[in-house]
């Protein structure tokens, strides 16, 4: 474990990166190591869609997606240790992370008024903390541009795909690689949009976290948080 101590830390870390690069149990796990807040802003995407998808709405129909996604009241909880994620006051935090959620997010986090609105309740969020672990695609880029620390979180595609079928209790070595191809597929979507695409800030350090355990990858996104104070003093 790092030596530095569990609180101290003021300002935003921003930790982007592909999907199934661990993002979120680092995240949590950081922000509770550095006593701050946390944000999961692919949860808030995740959200959004289920709103479009109750809606019977076309998720590649960007102009009712938006609509859709302007009426509904979108909630997530920054604390480190209890995921809260509603959509007009139902818990729907289990149900994000489900297959019809993940095949539908991409298109929906890719309307521009969507991302717009809830780029806007992210910010207000962050400025609500002392200090914050935000993770997502575009935390460093678009949303807090001028974060503390940024960290961009990436791994091979088949390390990603055996960790994601791990939470899921995959085994089948047909449905892993259906995994990956998934990740691929939604890594080529997600970099290529025109509205805020993933890629790693200019000034982020990248964190190849294929042959590190989650420990270790903690570890390093305390150490840079730290790192980040004494340069800026």
């Amino acid at each position: 474990m790092s030596e530095y101590p569990v609180a101290g830390f003021r300002g935003q870390v921003t930790l982007d990166g592909p999907s199934g690069t661990g993002k979120s149990s680092v995240a949590r796990a950081a922000a509770a190591r550095l006593g701050a807040a946390y944000l999961d802003t692919g949860a808030m995407y995740r959200a959004a869609t289920v709103a479009v998808l109750d809606a019977g709405v076309d998720p590649e129909d960007a102009e009712a997606v938006a609509a859709v996604v302007a009426g509904a009241r979108i909630e997530v909880g920054t604390a480190a240790d209890v995921e809260l994620v509603r959509v007009d006051g139902v818990d729907v935090a289990v149900r994000i992370r489900g297959a019809e959620v993940t095949r539908a997010v991409s298109a929906v986090s890719a309307v521009p008024a969507v991302r717009r609105q809830l780029v806007d309740q992210q910010r207000a969020l962050v400025e609500a903390a002392d200090a914050v672990v935000v993770e997502g695609r575009d935390i460093g880029t678009v949303v807090l541009p001028g974060a503390t620390c940024k960290i961009y979180l990436t791994a091979a595609p088949e390390a990603r795909a055996q960790r994601r079928a791990a939470q899921l209790g995959v085994r089948d070595v047909a449905e892993i690689a259906a995994i990956a191809a998934d990740l691929r597929r939604r890594d080529t979507y997600d970099s290529s949009r025109a509205d805020s695409p993933l890629r790693p800030a200019a000034d982020a350090v990248v964190v190849d976290s294929t042959a590190l355990d989650r420990d270790q990858v903690v570890d390093r996104v305390v150490e840079l948080a730290h790192e980040s104070l004494g340069a800026r003093r």
